[in-house]
């Protein structure tokens, strides 16, 4: 039977196990997916936690882990158009993508371009489109200066490349081993830690116009300080800070067509999906624990055998 990795209640990893589970069968609008490569990222395992969006209601156990993936169709379900047995996809699966085959919605779901690897597409749909609809969130002019705090994972790295494909100055919070990075994708950097606003205005003398946060608590607040106007204040890390500092949590768009743009950006060589870290899908809890400790560079992604 296939395989998935999954959740059986929520708490630590104690709690993850690889089972064997019923292929999933299309409903009207979904796509059945095999899958080929599915993106790790912190949501999935504070998933697992017990967090929950707002308005989100309990999953029914076990829970399947991932949120984003590329594949090929085997399978349309009624009143799909627009894709056929075979097409490579990539999009956000209706419950887990840590599995050989999941449930693709088409509203969610875009073509794979030829040039881009499963692996490659398989960030797009969480990471790189968080990225592109908060830089469309901040809405800032050719020019202006964007702060990326946790500037180093996968949401840091994309939204680093995307403020520049959009003309913008970038400047990433990231610890001191990732300056190479950081500065490899055309931003300055300043490492994070204590006295971090300081560093900010060294770093970028004429201001900063925008905070895109990525970490939240202390750093999230640091940052805010260094705006005027907390309507440039994002976050897609602390939904209760950032509120209380009067900016919003990102807003996400979650449409195909996002998906198709970030996914333009790489083809256009605009945006390298940064992939670190590949595992088999029987060592996903390995790919997971390295998300866990927060350390990571770019983005790591499960690969799953044809």
């Amino acid at each position: 039977m296939p395989k998935a990795y999954v959740f059986t209640r929520y708490g630590g990893p104690e709690t993850e196990a690889l089972v064997e589970r019923d292929r999933p069968s299309p409903g009207p609008g979904q796509v059945l997916v095999a899958v080929r490569a599915a993106g790790v990222n912190p949501v999935d395992w504070k998933q697992r936690s017990g967090y929950r969006r707002p308005g989100e209601a309990d999953r029914e156990l076990p829970v399947v882990f991932g949120n984003e993936v590329a594949g090929v169709v085997l399978e349309t379900g009624p009143d799909v158009t627009g894709f056929a047995v075979g097409d490579e996809v990539f999009g956000s699966p209706v419950a887990g993508g840590y599995a050989e085959y999941t449930l693709l919605p088409v509203a969610v779901t875009a073509h794979k371009p030829a040039g881009v690897s499963f692996p490659d597409a398989a960030t797009l749909p969480v990471a790189a489109a968080t990225a592109y609809d908060g830089l469309r969130q901040l809405a800032l002019p050719a020019g202006a200066t964007v702060l990326v705090t946790g500037a180093g994972g996968g949401v840091g790295v994309a939204a680093l490349q995307i403020a520049r494909a959009f003309g913008l100055h970038a400047v990433g919070v990231a610890a001191e081993g990732k300056k190479d990075l950081i500065e490899s994708l055309g931003a300055a950097h300043v490492a994070s830690g204590p006295d971090l606003a300081a560093r900010v205005r060294a770093a970028a003398p004429g201001g900063v116009d925008a905070v895109f946060d990525l970490v939240g608590g202390e750093v999230l607040e640091a940052a805010a300080t260094l705006l005027t106007d907390r309507t440039k204040l994002i976050t897609g890390a602390d939904r209760a800070t950032v509120a209380r500092l009067g900016g919003a949590p990102v807003e996400r768009a979650r449409t195909a067509t996002v998906l198709d743009e970030v996914a333009r950006l790489v083809v256009e060589g605009r945006l390298r999906p940064f992939v670190t870290l590949t595992v088999p899908l029987d060592r996903a809890g390995e790919a997971l624990r390295a998300i866990e400790e927060g350390h990571t560079r770019g983005k790591i992604v499960i690969e799953v055998s044809a």
